[in-house]
């Protein structure tokens, strides 16, 4: 090995020309500079792409058993000295046992004690860290005097003492990770060493070759004995859990953390699981004996979305968690009410809704599958939901026994039922059975949020007939169906939020999902939006739901209640209108609906502006909301709106020449 170690190049303030000073149990690697009065001590490592330059502040002294691994950079300046343990002063000292991990920076005047650890790109300079720290990733650690035994967390940045005195303790398992990380750099010193040295090899060569022809074909081609893992076993459910994630495609990869990492959800990835089913589960039983004291959760990763559809923990620290043998063990059983043979059941706590039973029972008799997917308030508003267990009762009881299951373990979170018909490969329904706040309602008898349907269409719906045509006449031009929803402040700011996406195959799964959406955003906006998928624009905006509107039911003789008739009008090519060409049930006078219809069929923008008496007498009119639609049924809706929440006031009617950018019409329409 030839070490690249040279003397400190003459400088105005330096000019003894030091060399520096290696402990012959130590191995610097030939990649490394070392420049200058550097006193390395005994079975120090020092890792290829180091800079180690005592050519401006110097002396530098390095402990023992401590490494300096890839791409750390130690240097100093001119001024400024640490007192090291020896009394003496040192521009940086390095105690024993510390681990400077990868890029990290040294830079003195700088003192880090014993059993420290420094961890990737993070710098320390003008710093004083006392014995025992540990600094994690990317931290800055400037002007500060960190007490013995402190933890500084990632990315922090600690240039005031006030920081410094209030960083928490080192736990435990941190300083066991760096007795760990010294241990490992211990191990790789004596390698390398070893590695230059033929009489240590031939040895070695020799064994390794004895290993391999003994060798009975229980090894793999990834070099994992998995015969030495017999031990540990995979519940059954897990087993099912991973065949059932396979067979629909997905990646399977694990995570692990210690109970630190646990609390603060920073979880580490371990090593990739691939191959066939038996490879994986023999390569998943590896790793829970790899990690084993700590958490371990199997990922499901759908490749094409690259997006996780599972999250399970099969493996925790007491051991007693280890995957469960049955996950339907601790199931209270349901039981049956009454005569069996009217085949309505109830479990004994009550967890599942008869709605919700009723709704289970129609899939099983289309011959659906059955799955759930659960999702806390901040992946349901992302739609990022994660697959339950797989449910693999047929028989009805067992169905309402494992979804209580699945409902008291994510209790508190979103959860939906998935029918899936098995021929098809595809989802036929989704529908929402519990929420954070409580069980969601789900009714059969069309009143509620989430109608049953069938293959011929709606049982039942709580849509107005409006909507419904709406829907039907969307559909009909081959375009997709969305929601949005705004509160009465959003409402007036046009910041309306996307609800969940609206997918089926069927206009009944459409309209339950869209009353779904109803239920879910009760008391507030709710538009219809129809969005055309090739040319990627939307064709329609309809206001199907007011704050103001106790239900959006269809009344005996068909008419809407409430006020949503006219802004849940229905739409045609052409645009909107009823059977007869107009916009019924309209509180407009008929003279502004057709000066409205006049300057719309002309290409104007139609806008409105409002004022109380004394803003009317000062001509200061306020604008309105805009108004962006060019429908008809849309803009009178939202005239009757301005009209409703100015009530009171003056209104007038504006007509814009977007070309020009002038008004054609200003017309009082609302007089207090």
């Amino acid at each position: 090995m030839v070490v690249r170690k040279r003397a400190a190049p003459p400088t105005p303030w330096s000019r003894d020309l030091a060399e520096p000073n290696i402990d012959k149990t130590a191995y610097v690697h030939s990649f490394s500079n070392i420049i200058g009065d550097v006193r390395i001590g005994s079975n120090v490592l020092v890792s290829p792409g180091t800079s180690i330059r005592a050519d401006e502040g110097f002396p530098f002294h390095i402990g023992d058993n401590t490494n300096i691994q890839d791409g750390v950079v130690i240097h100093g300046l001119e001024k400024g000295r640490a007192i090291g343990d020896d009394g003496k002063s040192y521009s940086v000292w390095i105690g024993q046992n510390t681990c400077i991990t990868h890029m990290a920076l040294i830079h003195g005047p700088v003192y880090v004690g014993d059993e420290c650890f420094i961890g990737f790109r993070s710098t320390v300079f003008n710093a004083r860290v006392g014995h025992g720290c540990i600094i994690m990733m990317h931290a800055l650690i400037q002007d500060v005097e960190i007490p013995p035994g402190k933890y500084v967390p990632s990315g922090a940045i600690i240039t005031h003492q006030q920081q410094a005195d209030r960083l928490p303790d080192v736990q435990e398992e941190d300083r066991a990770f760096a007795h760990h990380v010294v241990e490992v750099n211990e191990a790789l010193r004596v390698g390398y060493r070893c590695a230059e040295d033929p009489s240590c090899l031939i040895p070695i060569r020799d064994e390794s070759q004895k290993s391999a022809s003994s060798v009975n074909g229980n090894s793999r081609p990834d070099g994992v004995d998995y015969q030495s893992f017999t031990e540990i076993m995979l519940s059954p459910e897990t087993v099912e859990q991973v065949r059932s994630l396979l067979r629909q495609g997905y990646k399977i990869s694990a995570e692990h953390a210690d109970k630190r990492r646990y609390r603060s959800k920073s979880w580490l990835t371990c090593e990739g699981i691939e191959g066939q089913e038996r490879q994986v589960l023999q390569t998943l039983e590896a790793r829970l004996a790899e990690h084993e004291g700590e958490y371990v959760r199997l990922i499901g990763v759908d490749p094409q979305a690259k997006r996780r559809v599972l999250e399970a923990i099969i493996q925790r620290p007491d051991g007693t968690s280890k995957p469960q043998r049955t996950r339907t063990a601790k199931v209270v059983r349901p039981r049956s009410v009454g005569n069996s043979s009217n085949n309505h059941y109830s479990s004994s706590n009550g967890v599942l809704s008869a709605e919700i039973k009723e709704l289970v029972r129609s899939l099983l008799n289309q011959g659906c599958k059955l799955g759930t997917e659960h999702a806390d308030s901040r992946r349901f508003k992302t739609k990022s939901w994660l697959t339950c267990p797989q449910i693999q009762s047929t028989q009805e009881m067992g169905v309402f026994a494992e979804l209580e299951s699945c409902l008291r373990e994510h209790a508190g979170e979103y959860v939906r039922l998935i029918g899936i018909d098995p021929q098809g490969k595809r989802r036929v329904s989704q529908t929402i059975i519990q929420r954070p706040n409580g069980q969601a309602k789900v009714r059969t008898n069309g009143s509620s949020s989430a109608s049953t349907y069938s293959a011929n269409g709606i049982s039942s719906s709580s849509l107005s007939p409006e909507a419904v045509e709406t829907v039907r006449s969307l559909l009909r031009q081959g375009c997709k169906i969305g929601v949005e929803h705004a509160d009465k402040r959003r409402f007036k700011t046009k910041s309306w939020l996307t609800a969940q996406g609206i997918e089926g195959s069927n206009e009944g799964q459409i309209i339950a999902q869209i009353e779904g959406c109803l239920a879910e955003f009760g008391g507030e906006y709710v538009r219809l939006i129809g969005i055309d998928p090739q040319a990627k624009r939307r064709v329609s905006q309809t206001i199907v739901q007011r704050p103001g509107d106790t239900a959006f039911k269809p009344s005996s003789n068909g008419s809407v209640n409430g006020s949503a008739s006219s802004s849940a009008a229905s739409y045609s090519s052409n645009g909107y209108s009823s059977s007869n060409g107009r916009v019924s049930n309209s509180s407009l006078s008929g003279d502004v609906q057709d000066q409205v219809r006049s300057l719309l069929q002309q290409g104007y923008k139609i806008g409105t502006e409002h004022a109380d008496k004394r803003h009317f007498r000062a001509k200061s009119w306020q604008p309105c909301s805009p108004i962006d639609s060019q429908y008809e049924g849309e803009v009178f809706s939202r005239l009757q709106d301005c009209l409703g929440e100015h009530n009171g006031e003056y209104v007038r009617l504006l007509g814009i020449d977007t070309q020009a950018k002038r008004r054609v019409l200003e017309k009082i329409i609302q007089r207090p």
